[in-house]
């Protein structure tokens, strides 16, 4: 039995990459470090932009690594263990984190500020350009 998904009709052509990222993203459970994502309004004529704002309280900037691969935001956390220090009671752990964002064709990051234990990523989208492009038919005797 074949299995039906939103991506299946014959109509849809090349978004199996797509198909793959949603089961990838089903299958991520984790929630640390907790974010927020808004929409920042357009001004001055700019394109929307949007803002990743994660929870890193703990971590300097040295610990956190921002990039992008393909189309994907990729935040990195590592923070070391001090073995120099003796604690009596541990609830604030040394942890390390991956959290990935997909992002939308066209989408580019702009810039990241890490100010309160906040990083605040800020993306955009410039408005796509229509391309209409003609296909020459050619006819084979």
């Amino acid at each position: 039995m074949s299995r039906m998904t939103p991506f299946s009709s014959p109509l849809l052509l090349g978004f199996d990459a797509m198909e793959k990222t949603l089961e990838r993203l089903a299958k991520s459970g984790d929630s640390y470090p907790p974010y927020n994502i808004e929409r920042l309004g357009a001004s001055d004529g700019k394109a929307e932009r949007l803002r990743i704002t994660l929870a890193v309280a703990g971590f300097a900037e040295s610990d956190l690594d921002v990039t992008t691969e393909e189309n994907q935001l990729i935040v990195r956390g590592r923070q070391t263990d001090d073995t120099e220090r003796e604690f009596l009671h541990r609830g604030i752990a040394a942890r390390q984190f991956q959290r990935c964002f997909v992002l939308a064709d066209g989408m580019r990051v702009v810039g990241a500020e890490l100010k309160n234990g906040l990083l605040s990523i800020d993306l955009d989208r410039p408005e796509a350009e229509r391309l209409v492009r003609k296909i020459n038919i050619s006819v084979k005797d």
